[in-house]
This record gives C-alpha cells, structure tokens and sequence, in this order.
C-alpha cells in the first residue's frame, strides 16, 4: 500500500518531495533551514558511498536557507520552489563553485555568475546544495571520470546510476534534495531517471534558455531539464526553468510553462518495444509492456507498432561528440594530454572527420524529423523503453552485452538520442522493477512543444501507479 502525504509528513524532510516541503513551510511544522541541514545530513551519510556530489556548499545553502524562512513567515514565498534544496550537474555554471565538467582541462574555473537555468532557480528561492558527478564532458552514458571518480546507483552501489547525470540523479534517489538539474544531448536525463526510480523531463529545444555556461559541443541538442521523484517536482521546476524571457537566447516563442493546452480526449499513442534487431533486456521488455497496457486502462489508445527511422541517427550520434571535442579542443591545442584516454580518443577521431561526414548527420536528423512528422500525424505520444540495459557496473562505460548480443558504447542508449535530433520533448516515467528490484522507466515523446502534455499525463499515470522511493522498497 503506498502511504499518503499525510503520512510521509512525519517522515525525515530529507525523505519529503518538495510540493510536500512547501506545504510544511507554509503551515509551519518545517522550515527551509532543517530541510537544507536535512539533506546535508543525508549527504554526509551516503556520499562517500555514492560519489554522486563533487562540491558541496553549506555555508551558502545555510544563508539561502535562512532568507527563505523568513519569506516564508512572511507569507510571501518567491515560488513552489522557495526553500527547496536542488544540486546542479557539473556542466552548468553555478557563481561560487568550480566548473570542472569532470575533466583536468578544466582547472580553477570558478565562473562569478550562474548559467541562465541556475539564476532562475536562485531568483525563484530554491536553495543550491551542491553540484553533482558527471562523466567527462558529459559525452558518456554512465558517471566517471579522472577528477572525481565513478559514482554509484543507489539501488546497488556496485552498478551505475547512468549518464552524463549520474551524480544528479544518485544524489536525488539517495535522499540529497528532491529534486536535481541537468543537461540532456542524447538522453542524460531520462536514461539515468529511468536507473535510478525518477522522473526525468528532455524539454523542447529551447524551451528552457540558456546563457553564460560551457562551449556548446553539442549546440542546441543539448538542453536542461529536471530530475525528481515525483512529478509534481518536475512540473514545478519547469514552471521556473521555462518561464518566458524574451530577453533570454534561444528565444522560440514559447509561453510560460503550463500555458499550453493539453488534449483532454483519450491520446493516441504508438508503442515501439524495439527499434530494429538492437536487443532490450528482456525484463525491461517486459516491464515497459505491462505500462503500455495500464495506460490503455487508463483510457489512451495504444497501438503496438515500428519506428525503425531512429536507428540511422542513433548508429551516427557519436559522430556530433566526437566533432563537438574535436571542436572544444582547437582552443587548447597544447593540452590534449589533459583529457582522460577514452576521451582522447574522440577528440582524435573527431579531427579526422570531413564536413560529408556532419553533413550525412545533418541529412538523417532531416529525414528523421519528417518521419516522425508522420508519426504524430496519426499518433498524439511515441512510446519506447528508455534504456535498453539495466545498470550494468559502475566500472564501466556501457554494457557489452543486452539480451546475449554483443553491443557497443550506444547499445544501452537506442531510444533516446532521435529526441534530441529531433529537437521533441521526452520523458521517461517509473514503471515496474526488474526481479532483483532495479529500476525500469519507459519513455514518452511529444511533438515539438508538447511539454506540457508529457507532463500531464506522467501525473495521471503515477497517481494511478505510484512508484516507491528507495528507502520505501522495491516493488512497484
């Protein structure tokens, strides 16, 4: 039986969602000062475990912290989120913090302004705990690198929590704030979500803007977005990140968050268990089944069927890392040694690439987008598993084998990449545990600007089927 809110508010606050939080704040029976000192407290039990923070700030939480209970007393809280503790994934930003990206090319950068995402959060009185683990310039599906090591999943600390937001979302399902920022260029967010019992929202291209962070290697594909174990925490922070700034770059036209109408007729939706032959382990599999069937018990028509378009783009994806080092590293022709050796690597091939080559991408995210123009013309959501694998070790950047087939660095990372070329929004939602009690989400994706849709529908779908938290158990 899942408990009740009324329940879990006699739970540790660093166990509370952050909607809870916010309830608490506002009828006094918590502040933001213990919940910050909460979820550091948490911190300090689990982290050395996990290796999902590489700087943590408690003297600036503490003073955030202290502004926000006063707002709150005040009865004039800035936000949904005023006084939530957030950790930010080190490859954004963050004034007072270093920047490392995970990399030993980036030393001593300590920027004295936050990324736009950042600022908006600081300027809607969220209080920042940390900033979190990531691969080495985030071109990797799980987190490690030579600055600060691997970091583990909490569900088993010997496998991984994914990547490039591994950190992010360790910290999150471990107890270390509600709710976590990240970047997604070819399904950072969502992937790890899914491994670690989250939600994990890919918005629209552009939607949320960006300004004053890292040299864009992956340019407009990679966007931010949210981690969080409910999805009231997801919606919540998108009304923040993609609030409407017409002074902001990119500026796409979009309304504030929540402002664009959601179908409220059943939705048709295309289930796609497999792209191809590439293998899905069978548990996923199965698992992802069982939540295309409840959402059709929940009223959606639900049609089982190919989207085999994906392939081409996901086999080429690496080219646009590869070319993004390639590029990064121009500026720092004297320091290729700086980067670890699998990194290297791409920068290596990325030099040897011809502008046919980028072209041939460019050519097949064209063709792609058309396709799947086709797709929504009869279909409102396209539904995949979001990870092909379950955690496989922590030691290692991706699987060699999903089902007894041999696979490369992108195996476990099928159905995830074409949403960034694509430029759509995706989600990836909790859905039933494997056997040994990992976790499994499944992935929805909406037209171009369908946020809003994915969202609503996450929450009528986790109010139906709630998930469990980690320290709760591990059965759906």
């Amino acid at each position: 039986m899942t408990r009740t809110d009324q329940t879990r508010d006699m739970d540790p606050l660093w166990t509370l969602s952050a909607a809870v939080l916010c309830r608490r704040y506002a009828d006094g029976t918590a502040s933001p000062v213990a919940a910050a000192r909460s979820c550091l407290e948490r911190a300090e039990a689990v982290n050395p475990t996990l290796n999902a923070l590489i700087a943590v700030d408690p003297d600036g939480a503490e003073r955030a912290a202290v502004a926000s209970a006063a707002r709150w007393r005040s009865g004039a809280p800035l936000s949904a989120l005023d006084g939530v503790p957030v950790t930010i994934k080190d490859s954004l930003n963050v004034a007072g913090f270093e920047t490392r990206w995970g990399s030993r090319l980036y030393v001593g950068q300590r920027p004295d302004e936050d990324e736009t995402p950042v600022r908006r959060l600081r300027a809607a009185g969220a209080v920042i705990l940390a900033k979190t683990n990531v691969p080495e310039l985030t071109v990797q599906g799980y987190t490690g690198n030579p600055v600060f090591g691997v970091t583990g999943n909490p569900w088993n600390p010997a496998l991984t929590p994914g990547g490039s937001s591994g950190g992010a979302v360790a910290a999150v399902s471990a107890g270390i704030g509600p709710l976590a920022i990240g970047t997604d260029a070819g399904g950072s967010i969502r992937r790890p979500a899914s491994h670690t019992g989250l939600v994990g929202l890919k918005p629209t291209a552009g939607r949320v803007p960006r300004r004053g962070g890292l040299p864009p290697i992956m340019l407009d594909l990679e966007v931010v977005g949210p981690m969080a174990r409910t999805v009231d925490d997801v919606a919540a922070a998108m009304r923040i990140l993609g609030a409407a700034d017409p002074d902001a770059v990119p500026q796409t036209g979009f309304g504030p968050f929540g402002s664009a109408a959601v179908p409220e007729r059943p939705l048709r939706i295309l289930y796609v268990p497999a792209f191809g032959a590439a293998p899905v382990d069978p548990e996923i599999a199965d698992s992802v089944a069982e939540a295309a069937g409840r959402l059709v018990g929940l009223g959606h028509r639900v049609e089982t069927g190919r989207f085999d378009a994906a392939t081409a783009i996901t086999e080429a994806w690496p080219i646009l890392g590869q070319a993004g080092i390639a590029w990064l590293m121009r500026a720092h022709p004297d320091r290729l040694d700086a980067l670890g050796p699998d990194i290297r690597v791409l920068a290596e091939a990325g030099a040897t690439l011809s502008a046919s080559d980028l072209f041939d991408v460019q050519r097949m995210a064209l063709a792609l987008r058309q396709d799947l123009a086709t797709v929504f013309a009869g279909h409102d959501l396209l539904m995949t598993p979001t990870a092909a694998a379950l955690p496989w070790s922590a030691q290692e950047t991706h699987p060699n084998r999903i089902a007894g087939v041999p696979v490369g660095s992108r195996g476990s990372a099928t159905f995830t990449g074409f949403v960034n070329a694509s430029g759509c929004p995706g989600i990836s939602i909790p859905c039933r545990p494997s056997g040994a009690g990992l976790p499994i989400g499944f992935q929805l994706v909406a037209p171009w600007g369908g946020d809003e849709t994915l969202v609503s529908v996450a929450a009528t779908y986790e109010a139906a089927h709630p998930w469990p938290m980690l320290w709760e158990g591990t059965k759906a």
